[in-house]
């Protein structure tokens, strides 16, 4: 019998340097006010110098380790889901995987932009059913403050740093994944992009004039599919896991804007006590959404063991993924495990507008 997949462990980790809308507002023309009626967000957390998509991904995996009770010799591979890699090559998974010490894991990286999470998810969940591996880390880390334009408003108050992790666990048990749906659109593929510093636009002296290797949005194209194709693949998900919306205990949404979230909810006739919602803490997160807010949808007793949960996401590409997931730990581990801890670092307000960029 071929095994299945479960969460047996989990950790996020957010920086402590803390950037609010009222300190963004002395950086380009916007308010508290503006930022939070259209997008819900308040304040969002900024890496410091020195941390990197590795270093945040190593703090967020270590907690689900120690929650899973697990040694790094036990990991078999790490998956990391990121379009902010350290560097172009090597892969951010491989060192990773190096600095956990975990020496018998192989490691990549999954590149789809907001939905990374849960492609990678499905990507280990398979590898463990296949009977390939046993356990699988699947980390969604983004350090994304470092490809903003921090005098563009359309795009530098959206975004913010951090990092969730799971581990993927073979068992005989019922749970884990069941249903997945994942999409891409190359039609938007302008739409979300980094211009340069790929083989299609080299580096040059004129990218890094013309402010290529920064984020470009087109905003409301972006919130108009979004909002259509987050619903639709909330659905196919359900579909394919064979059961009905309202089966679901929790649904946790991609984190990127508040209205998005809300529009999606109204259109599936979802109650607003079934969606988890941290927007306004951390801002957009990009890949590192989708698990952070299940690490803290978990912390607030929002999840119990035998619960169904929905999480789902659209990022550039476009691309979209959810998944259906049956909850199978019990989540007290996370607060009895051994040098386990919420690794949110102590808000750091002190933050001076200069220092995001």
């Amino acid at each position: 019998m071929a095994p299945n997949a479960v969460i047996t462990g989990w950790g996020m980790y957010a920086p402590e340097r803390v950037l609010t809308n009222d300190e963004l507002s002395r950086m380009v023309e916007t308010s508290d006010e503006w930022i939070a009626t259209r997008t819900g967000i308040r304040e969002r957390r900024i890496a410091a110098d020195g941390e990197t998509a590795t270093t945040l991904a190593v703090n967020a995996s270590r907690d689900a380790l120690a929650v899973a009770g697990a040694d790094p010799l036990d990991i078999d591979l790490v998956i990391v889901g990121t379009c902010s890699p350290d560097y172009p090559l090597p892969a951010t998974g491989v060192l990773v995987a190096q600095q956990l010490g975990a020496t018998r894991a192989a490691g990549f990286d999954l590149q789809a932009a907001c939905s990374g999470f849960l492609f990678a998810l499905a990507t280990g969940t398979s590898f463990v059913r296949s009977g390939m591996y046993r356990n699988v880390l699947v980390i969604g880390v983004e350090v994304l403050s470092r490809f903003i334009d921090w005098t563009d408003r359309s795009t530098c108050v959206l975004f913010g740093d951090g990092a969730g992790a799971v581990l993927l666990s073979a068992s005989d048990q019922p749970g884990g994944l069941l249903g997945v749906d994942m999409m891409s659109d190359g039609t938007g593929a302008e739409a979300i992009i980094i211009p340069a510093g790929g083989s299609a636009c080299p580096v040059s002296p004129q990218t890094a004039a013309g402010n290529g290797h920064f984020i470009h949005m087109a905003g409301a194209d972006v919130y108009r599919y979004a909002t259509r194709q987050l619903a639709e693949s909330t659905l196919a998900a359900v579909r394919d896991a064979g059961i009905g919306l309202t089966d679901i205990d929790q649904f946790i949404y991609h984190q990127a804007n508040l209205r998005i979230i809300n529009s999606v909810g109204k259109q599936l006739g979802i109650p607003d006590e079934k969606v988890f919602v941290n927007i306004e803490k951390y801002g957009n997160t990009s890949a590192a959404s989708v698990p952070m807010a299940l690490v803290e949808a978990v912390a607030a007793g929002r999840v119990k063991p035998g619960d169904r949960l929905l999480m789902a996401a659209f990022g550039a590409g476009y691309t979209a993924g959810s998944a259906v997931l049956q909850w199978t730990a019990d989540p007290q581990r996370a607060f009895l495990a051994p040098g386990s801890q919420t690794r949110l670092g102590q808000p750091q307000r002190q933050l001076e507008p200069a220092a995001a960029g």
